[in-house]
Protein backbone atom coordinates (compact mmCIF):
# COMPACT_ATOMS: atom_id res chain seq x y z
CA UNK A 1 0.00 0.00 0.00
CA UNK A 2 1.40 3.11 -0.56
CA UNK A 3 -0.11 5.12 1.87
CA UNK A 4 2.82 4.66 5.16
CA UNK A 5 2.17 5.25 9.17
CA UNK A 6 4.90 6.47 11.14
CA UNK A 7 2.71 6.33 14.52
CA UNK A 8 6.12 4.07 15.65
CA UNK A 9 8.57 6.47 14.62
CA UNK A 10 6.50 9.77 16.38
CA UNK A 11 6.02 8.13 19.64
CA UNK A 12 9.44 7.34 19.61
CA UNK A 13 10.66 11.39 18.43
CA UNK A 14 8.23 12.30 21.79
CA UNK A 15 9.38 9.01 24.40
CA UNK A 16 5.61 8.05 24.56
CA UNK A 17 4.45 4.50 24.27
CA UNK A 18 0.93 3.20 22.34
CA UNK A 19 -0.09 1.93 25.96
CA UNK A 20 0.20 5.67 26.95
CA UNK A 21 -1.30 7.20 23.91
CA UNK A 22 -4.05 5.05 23.90
CA UNK A 23 -4.83 6.21 27.54
CA UNK A 24 -4.12 9.60 27.07
CA UNK A 25 -6.79 9.86 23.89
CA UNK A 26 -9.36 7.14 24.94
CA UNK A 27 -9.10 4.87 21.43
CA UNK A 28 -8.37 1.38 22.13
CA UNK A 29 -4.60 0.12 21.99
CA UNK A 30 -6.16 -2.80 19.92
CA UNK A 31 -7.29 -0.07 17.25
CA UNK A 32 -3.97 1.86 17.12
CA UNK A 33 -1.71 -0.90 17.30
CA UNK A 34 -3.72 -2.08 13.87
CA UNK A 35 -2.99 1.79 12.85
CA UNK A 36 0.69 1.88 13.33
CA UNK A 37 1.21 -1.63 11.86
CA UNK A 38 -0.60 -0.05 8.59
CA UNK A 39 -3.36 -2.78 8.28
CA UNK A 40 -6.13 0.10 9.27
CA UNK A 41 -8.56 0.34 6.47
CA UNK A 42 -9.04 4.00 7.12
CA UNK A 43 -8.80 6.72 9.71
CA UNK A 44 -11.30 8.77 11.04
CA UNK A 45 -9.89 12.81 11.12
CA UNK A 46 -11.04 12.78 15.09
CA UNK A 47 -8.70 9.70 15.60
CA UNK A 48 -5.90 11.36 13.46
CA UNK A 49 -6.75 14.95 15.20
CA UNK A 50 -6.53 13.14 18.89
CA UNK A 51 -3.05 11.78 17.92
CA UNK A 52 -1.52 14.81 15.99
CA UNK A 53 -2.70 17.15 19.11
CA UNK A 54 -1.02 14.16 22.05
CA UNK A 55 1.74 14.07 20.25
CA UNK A 56 2.06 17.42 18.94
CA UNK A 57 2.66 16.86 15.06
CA UNK A 58 1.22 16.96 11.90
CA UNK A 59 -0.59 14.68 9.87
CA UNK A 60 2.22 14.21 7.35
CA UNK A 61 4.30 13.39 9.83
CA UNK A 62 2.28 10.32 10.44
CA UNK A 63 0.75 9.66 7.18
CA UNK A 64 3.25 9.54 4.72
CA UNK A 65 2.40 8.74 0.61
CA UNK A 66 5.37 6.11 -1.28
CA UNK A 67 5.20 6.50 -5.10
CA UNK A 68 5.04 2.61 -6.08
CA UNK A 69 7.05 1.87 -9.14
CA UNK A 70 5.16 0.33 -11.91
Amino acid sequence: MPIVVNLDVMLAKRKMTLTKLSEKIGISIVNLSILKKGKAKGVRFSTLSSICKELDCQPADILEYVHEEE
